[in-house]
């Protein structure tokens, strides 16, 4: 998952000119050979649109959980100890129904994650995006800020991905560099041969400051369009397994 409070947007992201290229003025093109992927918002839809649509059905208010998480100072606290793992879900959807019931909003905290997660669905290009860059030869992570017990199930990262790296098991979230810096430790790579892709253009920032290029996802013909201007051309193919 990939909400912060220090840098989410109110409304969703314009569409309709796809994934922006951060990389500008001293970045080389085409000189990275590995990709981070957030979570929340580029394999799966929107997360921004999923907490709008629990906002209208709690309180007919889409921007009811976004205030919250980002200008109530006790909502923000909650999920910034949640991502960092020292706070599990149960006490963060206690915390954010009492809140919200601070609010006027007469919620109960169990399940509240969940009614969240209900409405992420899998992006299948993005899906497949992954599988592409990781048959051509290519390192390819995750880095994802996690939100519930339960946010990557029907997911096999293990499988996707060379390495997966997520805040609640490292301590540390994004924007944080020593997120970016783990991911890219445990993916085996240096941060300047790296691209990040991930929703929010703060969490590219951030990822800059260290060296890393990225991609500001809206979809996945034009993310893979900018990915495409930022790797080599010439990764060498995994070589497939045998089937006895």
């Amino acid at each position: 998952m990939n909400l912060n409070p220090d840098s989410i947007t109110l409304t969703a992201p314009e569409t309709t000119e796809g994934a922006v290229a951060m990389t500008t003025g001293d970045v080389d093109v085409r000189t990275r050979t590995a990709v981070l992927f957030d979570f929340g918002g580029v394999l799966t839809t929107s997360v921004v649109t999923a907490f709008e649509e629990l906002g209208t059905e709690l309180a007919d208010d889409p921007g009811l959980l976004l205030r919250l998480l980002s200008k109530d100072e006790e909502s923000s606290a909650l999920l910034v100890a949640h991502e960092e793992g020292r706070i599990g879900e149960p006490e963060f959807e206690n915390g954010l129904a009492a809140r919200l019931r601070a609010h006027g909003v007469a919620v109960e905290g169990p399940g509240l994650v969940r009614r969240i997660q209900n409405r992420l669905r899998p992006d299948p290009d993005m899906v497949a995006l992954v599988a592409t860059l990781r048959a051509e030869g290519r390192r390819v992570g995750l880095l994802s800020n996690s939100l519930g017990d339960h946010c990557y199930d029907g997911y096999d990262l293990p499988t996707m991905f060379d390495a997966v790296t997520v805040s609640g098991d490292i301590g540390v979230r994004k924007p944080s560099r020593r997120a970016y810096a783990t991911a890219c430790e445990r993916l085996g790579v240096r941060p300047e041969d790296t691209v990040m892709v991930d929703d929010l253009p703060q969490n590219i920032a951030a990822a800059e400051r260290i060296g890393i290029a990225g991609v500001v996802h809206r979809d996945a013909a034009t993310t893979s369009a900018q990915l495409a201007r930022l790797l080599t051309p010439c990764a060498r193919p995994r070589p497939r397994t045998k089937i006895a």
